[in-house]
């Protein structure tokens, strides 16, 4: 950018006329809801579970596939235009063509509109696995962002409660992947069929009380029996005084669906039971159940245990967009914030049978199934908590000034070892530079002034050791007449003793 070139430019002029109000106007430093500031602890995260995750994909035959951010908005699907400007759900714009073009919301609308597109040549099944970041013109909340990177399997072109099966011992895994220990995951599952089916039998066959009752019977595991049957009759008044109407059900009514509701058992086997006993002899039912009971004997076949994926009546995902199994995977870990505050993130992925989202391009049936996980939300739990840490700088620490040569050539011998390392580059002291280390959660610092360099050493501060020291000590000068964790060695021996710090073979 260039500068005015003295008091004769007009640019010097247009400034010199401006008034001072305009002359210290400054845009407010803010960013638009939704859109976070990604750290590098969250970077980081976010990296490790796409490479984990995808790596499971990968390993059950799925080949990558990238269709980019943009898809015209007639063929997202979800969300169709119904103004001259559709914006809701999506961030639209129209192109040079006067189409309108729209940021991409998942990564299955696009899939549906590649297979589409490219039917003839690809093989079916086709399976493919996507990473990366989608968009929601959605109300944001506590890490609910209106960007964020989801990583997805699908198949497409294959029926059947095999192909659904594979799919949830896939997503067991994905979790696994994602650093969930046994006990800290499960995979909850239910069937669409398997809801209108009891639908169908309690009498509810209006689609606008439909939704009504689906709507409550998701809300089974935050508000109970107690709350579920009030949104199923009259409505329910929370603890604020809001009133959420209900689906005005008579009592009847309400106990088919409580019964089915309370119908989850331990095994899932035991449960498919319950369900054939609930949903009665609809053909819906009936053949959601017989669905389930094959999932069942697949996932038991795969060694996926019951406390991995259970089956679970109050499941209730996507009534336009779904036509077969549903689950969603839930992480069950508890975090904690900086304050030490918990956080439960519950449901951190899910998936289902989409048989009708490529035939909206064909006009014939094209059976697929597919799973999503929400890595961003979970990135940031993990750094929220403390679990995603990036590992900072060798930092090597200036004390002399004139000598920035050798300092270089340090980090240089560092950094060509494979070494992560940093020159202090700061105007501030000793102790300062230190602190600076511990902030960017440096292993070591490397201390070279002048007596070091006459004799042909180094001076390394250990900085995880001398932390970990640090807690059992009581008297401050203690441990600075100790000093522990820090050493010192031969020149030439620096880089093996910092690879050893910092754990590197």
């Amino acid at each position: 950018m260039g500068y005015p070139a003295g008091p004769n430019s007009r640019a010097w002029g247009r400034v010199a006329m401006m008034s001072n109000d305009e002359q210290h106007r400054r845009p407010d430093a803010r960013k638009p809801r939704g859109f976070p500031d990604r750290t590098a602890a969250v970077i980081a995260a976010e990296r490790r579970l796409v490479d984990s995750i995808s790596s499971v994909y990968q390993r059950w035959g799925f080949d990558a596939l990238d269709t980019g951010p943009f898809e015209y908005v007639d063929a997202l699907g979800k969300f169709l235009p119904d103004t001259d400007r559709p914006n809701s759900g999506v961030f639209a714009l129209q192109d040079d063509d006067e189409q309108w073009i729209a940021l991409r919301y998942d990564h299955t609308a696009p899939l549906a509109r590649y297979v589409a597109e490219n039917w003839e040549r690809i093989p079916k099944p086709f399976r493919r696995y996507s990473a990366g970041p989608v968009w929601r013109n959605e109300k944001p909340g506590p890490f609910r962002f209106r960007e964020f990177i989801q990583c997805d399997a699908d198949s497409v072109g294959v029926a059947g409660p095999a192909a659904d099966a594979e799919m949830i011992a896939i997503a067991a895994e994905a979790m696994q992947a994602a650093g969930a220990g046994q006990g800290e995951y499960v995979i909850r599952v239910n069937s669409r069929q398997i809801l209108d089916g009891i639908m169908e039998t309690a009498g509810v066959l209006d689609p606008a009380q439909r939704g009504t009752v689906l709507r409550a019977l998701d809300k089974f595991d935050k508000f109970g029996v107690e709350g579920v049957t009030l949104l199923l009759g009259k409505g329910r008044k929370d603890e604020s005084g809001d009133v959420t109407a209900g689906a005005g059900l008579a009592g009847s009514q309400i106990d088919v669906l409580v019964e089915f509701i309370t119908s989850r058992s331990i095994t899932r086997s035991e449960t498919a039971r319950k369900l054939a006993n609930s949903v009665g002899m609809t053909r819906s039912g009936d053949s959601g159940v017989a669905e389930l009971v094959e999932i069942d004997c697949i996932l038991s076949a795969l060694g996926i245990g019951d406390d991995a994926a259970t089956f679970d009546p109050s499941i209730v995902r996507g009534l336009e967009y779904y036509t077969g199994p549903v689950f969603e995977a839930e992480f069950l870990r508890e975090f904690r914030d900086a304050e030490g505050d918990p956080m439960r993130f519950g449901s951190v992925g899910g998936g289902g049978r989409y048989d009708g989202l490529v035939a909206r391009f064909r006009g014939e049936p094209a059976p697929a199934t597919g799973f999503s996980v929400g890595v961003s939300r979970l990135a940031a739990a993990m750094a929220a908590s403390g679990e995603a840490q990036v590992e900072g700088p060798v930092l090597v620490l200036v004390l002399d000034k004139d000598q920035m040569a050798d300092y270089s050539a340090l980090a240089s011998d560092l950094r060509r070892a494979g070494v992560r390392a940093e020159v202090y580059l700061g105007s501030s002291g000793m102790k300062a530079q230190v602190k600076y280390a511990d902030r960017r959660n440096s292993p070591a610092v490397v201390i070279v002034g002048s007596n070091e360099r006459t004799a042909g050493i180094v001076t390394i501060k250990d900085l995880k050791a001398g932390a970990a020291a640090a807690k059992g000590m009581t008297d401050n000068e203690a441990w600075r007449n100790e000093r522990p964790g820090q050493f010192e060695c031969p020149r030439s021996e620096m880089v093996a003793r910092i690879k050893a710090i910092a754990g590197q073979p």
